[in-house]
C-alpha cells in the first residue's frame, strides 16, 4: 500500500526543484542568447513571469507543505498522525494549482506568438504572432525562424525555454492535483505509516 505520507514527501521533493527550474527558464528568458534588451524589446508573456511567479514562486509553499506533511504530523505518528499537516498541503496545493495554470497559460502563449526580434527592415516586432496554427505555424516550419536577424538564436531561445516552462508547468499542475487527493485521504484516513518509518527515508 502507498501511504500518503510517503507520498506527499515525493511529491514535495519534485515540486521544489520544478520551482527553481521555472525561476532560472523565466529569468533566462529576459536575457535572449546571452544579449542584454531594452525593457521594451521583451514580449509581453516574458513580463507576466508565469516561471518566476506562477511555476516558481506560488510552487515554494505547497512544495515545503508537502514535504513536511511526509513527516511526523503535530497529531502524533501512525494511523491517527500527520492530519493537520495534511489538511494544510491539500490548501497549500490547491494554491499549487493555481500557480500552475497561471504558468502553463502564459507558456503557451508565449509559445503560440513567438518571441519580439528585429527584423531585416530594422524594427523590433513580433513576426510569427498572425501567422496562425498549423503547417504556417513557426513551430512547424523552422525556415521562418530567418526572420528574426538580431538576437542571434532569438527563436530557439525562446522555443525551448517557453517549452521548459510550459512541460514543468503541466508536470506541477499534475503533481498538486494528486496532493489534492492525496491530502484529503491523509487528513481522513491518517497516515498508514508506523513510528519507525517516520524516523528514515521517504
Amino acid at each position: 500500500m502507498c501511504c500518503t505520507g510517503k507520498c506527499a514527501r515525493l511529491v514535495g521533493l519534485i515540486l521544489l526543484p520544478s520551482a527553481f527550474i521555472c525561476m532560472i527558464a523565466n529569468l533566462l528568458l529576459f536575457f535572449p542568447n546571452g544579449e542584454q534588451l531594452d525593457s521594451d524589446h521583451i514580449s509581453l508573456q516574458v513580463w507576466l513571469m508565469g516561471g518566476l511567479i506562477g511555476g516558481g514562486l506560488f510552487m515554494l509553499c505547497p512544495s515545503c507543505s508537502a514535504i513536511r506533511a511526509g513527516g511526523k504530523g503535530c497529531c502524533g505518528a501512525g494511523c491517527c498522525g500527520n492530519r493537520c499537516r495534511m489538511l494544510n498541503s491539500v490548501f497549500s496545493s490547491a494554491f499549487g494549482l493555481v500557480g500552475s495554470i497561471y504558468c502553463t497559460s502564459v507558456a503557451s502563449t508565449g509559445l503560440a506568438l513567438g518571441p519580439m526580434c528585429q527584423v531585416a527592415n530594422g524594427e523590433w516586432e513580433s513576426p510569427f504572432e498572425n501567422l496562425g496554427t498549423g503547417n504556417q505555424s513557426y513551430l512547424v516550419d523552422q525556415t521562418q525562424w530567418d526572420t528574426c536577424v538580431f538576437p542571434e538564436n532569438v527563436v530557439m531561445w525562446h522555443v525551448v525555454l517557453f517549452g521548459m516552462l510550459l512541460c514543468v508547468g503541466v508536470l506541477q499542475m499534475v503533481l498538486c492535483g494528486i496532493q489534492v487527493v492525496n491530502g484529503c485521504i491523509g487528513c481522513i484516513c491518517g497516515d498508514c505509516r508506523d513510528s519507525k518509518e517516520d524516523d528514515g527515508g521517504l
